[in-house]
């Protein structure tokens, strides 16, 4: 059970740093070489080079995401087995659970951000009646949605937790 719980803690964390590192990075977004004729000179742009509103809520959905994937790390830390902090082991249990949800969470609102901003990126693509210089998908739409992927088994694996003793069914009633 031990190595259950580290590996999903590994893969929780490996989910927030990927995350973090998405999340301030400026490459979301790139020019296309359809777009001009010069093709030598490459504009990237991120969450934090502009303000209109799809941005505006990826960014904070985000930044959601990377403070629930920080609390749900150290909520983790408490309700592991291994750890001689949280408790009893049921209360671990309960620990460990909410720290998955915390997780699944995060995953959710930067797969939700992710999904908002790839749409735009598309549909602006796509759009016969744009005039503006046209973009493509850059490095950190991968790297956001893997991040957001890591978390769910993280989450799961941290969520299915059990205590080891024997389970009263009164116990949460």
């Amino acid at each position: 059970m031990y190595r259950a719980q580290i590996s999903a803690l590994v893969f929780g964390v490996g989910g927030f740093g990927a995350l973090v590192a998405a999340t301030a990075s400026n490459e979301w977004k790139v020019t296309t070489r359809a777009s001009s004729v010069i093709t030598a000179t490459w504009v990237y742009q991120g969450l934090w080079m502009n303000c209109a509103g799809y941005i505006q809520a990826c960014r904070g959905l985000m930044i959601a995401a990377v403070s629930l994937g920080f609390f749900g790390s150290i909520i983790a830390l408490f309700g592991m087995k291994c750890t001689k902090v949280g408790g009893s082991e049921q209360a671990k249990a309960k620990i460990a659970c909410l720290a998955g949800v915390v997780f699944i969470l995060s995953g959710l609102c930067s797969m939700t951000g992710c999904s908002l901003y790839a749409n735009k990126i598309t549909t602006e693509f796509f759009d016969p009646l744009f005039v503006d210089q046209k973009m493509g998908y850059a490095y950190n739409g991968p790297t956001s949605v893997m991040s957001s992927r890591t978390k769910y088994p993280g989450g799961g694996d941290i969520k299915t937790t059990n205590p080891s003793k024997q389970f009263d069914k009164n116990a949460y009633v």
